[in-house]
């Protein structure tokens, strides 16, 4: 019973805290016009699956599965770390799992073939940076929540 807890547990905040992220950053390019979201969403430059056309949506589901499995590990850490429920514990574990995103900016400008921001644009990293903390903040509030 409690593994299936873990798994639904897990599920939700992947999915919410990956939707959130995702929306946050289609309004921000929306609102800017700097391509963080298509940066996010960008596939093209992987073997197989970056050749083909996908739809938004479909795109957008690649996004939230990579959140679901950052969730999984979130969770899974937590239960096997001497972690508290303390807010401070939970965020420097969900910081410390989710920092690379923030690196991956810049890996992913240089490896897409579409136009997105160029690894040297400090607006659109500074923006992808801020979606990202949020998002680290996030999975700590949604395990409290949950």
């Amino acid at each position: 019973m409690l593994r299936r807890y873990r798994i639904i547990k897990s599920l939700y905040i992947g999915i919410f805290s990956g939707i959130l992220l995702g929306l946050i950053l289609k309004l921000i390019e929306e609102m800017t016009s700097v391509r963080v979201y298509t940066l996010l969403l960008n596939i093209d430059f992987i073997p197989f699956i970056g050749d083909k056309q996908w739809s938004e949506p479909v795109e957008f589901m690649f996004h939230v599965i990579i959140s679901i499995a950052i969730a999984f590990a979130f969770v899974y850490l937590l239960n096997r770390l001497p972690i508290r429920d303390s807010y401070l514990q939970l965020f420097v574990l969900s910081f410390f799992l989710c920092s690379p995103t923030i690196g991956l900016y810049f890996i992913l400008s240089l490896l897409a073939h579409q136009q997105v921001p160029a690894w040297n644009d400090w607006e659109a990293f500074t923006y992808w940076t801020i979606a990202h903390l949020f998002y680290m903040w996030l999975l700590p509030v949604l395990y409290k929540k949950t």
